[in-house]
């Protein structure tokens, strides 16, 4: 059997990429005896949009020699992705997909359905004009959309689903929607992949001191940063930022592949973050962390995943912002994670066989 995984594979981001990973290992742990393909379904407007945020340059937090390191990155991922990910050949729609021949569909997870989004919009990942004998949803989510107010056409594409999961509560309600089906939620595909421990030099020389670490915490106000950074450093602790620089912090650490960063998780003592894998790598590697999200959609999925796994409120505030004597239950989280991974799975095998619940 060809199986085939519809998402967001080709944007240049962290998470982006290990969800996209992950997913396919998970598939071919499951079902060994196939052939596991990351369809390489590309949207131009996307690509390109995505690309050109690596060359904006920050003059309050970057500096030009972080800059250089930063357009280098889109040429990291791309490297990655060659290594680590079956890609079919480039195909820019249902019809030159349908040609790849693949049994099996899976669409998701990421923001697949996020409907509102214009530069990645697109019918085809609601099963539009697809004919694989089975087409089924992992994990997806809508982003900053409800799954209330989805067009017409998004609703009428989503007929072509043999079976259906997702990330969060928005879309399951365009499932209920468009469908008059509420879905089980599955967790995102990063929980079901252990990535590779990275030692090399680069690493190495990174963490020889005990640091906390950022990422993406946009629009944090300077005064609260500074804030932490101070204690931080109080405390004998560098700062660090995953894949990103700010003049504040102790080393520069831009140039990494995704499961170099996943080690900077891995060996924090303490993470500050604003985006939805921020929050699930440090969940994946058992630290406490607080979380400063502006952007909506961040703010809707964090919140949906942390009430989902029982994490009391990580927000980050100018009363927490140097409080790190409240850890997190890992043992009560991880009671709830584990069935949660068995019934993804479970979800996985069903749906591609063909099985009913």
């Amino acid at each position: 059997m060809k199986i085939g995984i519809i998402t967001h594979h080709s944007i240049n981001n962290f998470g982006a990429f290990l969800q996209a990973w992950a997913l396919q290992e998970k598939l071919k742990a499951l079902f060994p005896d196939d052939e596991i393909y990351m369809v390489n379904y590309r949207i131009p407007k996307q690509d390109i949009i995505n690309i050109g945020g690596f060359f904006r340059f920050y003059p309050g937090a970057e500096t030009p020699r972080s800059w250089l390191h930063k357009i280098s990155q889109p040429r990291i991922f791309a490297k990655t992705r060659k290594q680590y990910l079956h890609m079919t050949k480039r195909v820019g729609n249902a019809a030159e997909i349908n040609a790849l021949g693949m049994d099996c569909l899976v669409i998701g997870s990421d923001e697949v359905w996020n409907y509102l989004d214009p530069k990645s919009f697109s019918l085809v990942k609601y099963s539009a004009g697809l004919n694989s004998k089975r087409i089924i949803s992992y994990a997806p989510s809508t982003g900053k959309a409800s799954g209330e107010d989805a067009p017409q056409n998004v609703r009428a594409a989503m007929k072509g689903f043999t079976a259906l999961s997702a990330r969060d509560k928005g879309a399951q309600t365009l499932c209920a929607n468009a469908l008059g089906v509420t879905p089980p939620l599955v967790c995102d595909p990063t929980f079901l992949s252990k990535t590779p421990v990275v030692d090399n030099e680069k690493i190495k020389a990174l963490t020889t001191k005990p640091y906390v670490l950022f990422y993406y915490c946009n629009g944090i106000p300077h005064a609260l940063k500074k804030k932490i950074v101070d204690n931080a450093r109080a405390k004998g602790l560098e700062v660090l930022g995953a894949g990103e620089y700010d003049k504040l912090y102790s080393q520069m650490s831009v140039k990494l592949n995704p499961f170099e960063w996943v080690e900077l998780f891995r060996r924090a003592q303490y993470v500050y973050t604003g985006t939805f894998h921020g929050v699930v790598f440090s969940i994946l590697n058992r630290k406490d962390f607080r979380v400063f999200a502006s952007i909506d959609s961040r703010v809707r999925k964090i919140g949906a995943l942390l009430q989902q796994f029982g994490i009391a409120d990580r927000s980050l505030t100018e009363a927490t912002a140097c409080k790190t004597d409240d850890p997190i239950d890992y043992d009560a989280v991880y009671r709830y994670v584990n069935k949660l991974r068995e019934e993804s799975s479970a979800y996985l095998v069903r749906a591609i066989k063909g099985e009913r619940a």
